[in-house]
């Protein structure tokens, strides 16, 4: 008896060239990715270049610092004073507003909303003039 084989299935070749597609693709993002600069050229408000140290910057001591942020109004800063020199604020705000070549205009303490969050931290406003 001759009969007829049952044709192969052909493989589906949608899957093939995603399957290949995939390994180019990621290899096109890569060396996308490779060829652009190191360093970002985003600036914060007020001129300063985002890649700024600002906990350095404050001239704070490290362990004293928790956070520095730019906000719209000027600096927010979270610091333990336990941990930082005398008139330490007033050394950030001359820091922090000398960035933007500007002086400080006035520093203003703001209430711990969770004072268990950090113990002893304190949180300080800075407007620059």
């Amino acid at each position: 008896m001759t009969a007829q084989r049952a044709p192969e299935p052909q493989p589906c070749r949608t899957r093939l060239a995603a399957r290949r597609g995939v390994p180019l693709s990621l290899v096109a993002l890569l060396s996308l990715t490779a060829c652009g600069s190191r360093m970002t050229d985003d600036i914060l408000p007020g001129g300063i270049p985002a890649r700024t140290d600002l906990h350095q910057a404050s001239g704070l001591p490290p362990a004293s610092v928790r956070t520095v942020a730019r906000r719209d109004f000027g600096w927010r800063v979270i610091y333990q004073p336990a941990a930082a020199p005398a008139n330490a604020e007033s050394r950030a705000a001359v820091a922090l507003c000398g960035l933007e070549r500007r002086a400080p205009l006035r520093i203003v303490q703001q209430p711990r909303l969770d004072p268990s969050a950090d113990p002893g931290a304190r949180i300080f406003d800075i407007y620059c003039a």
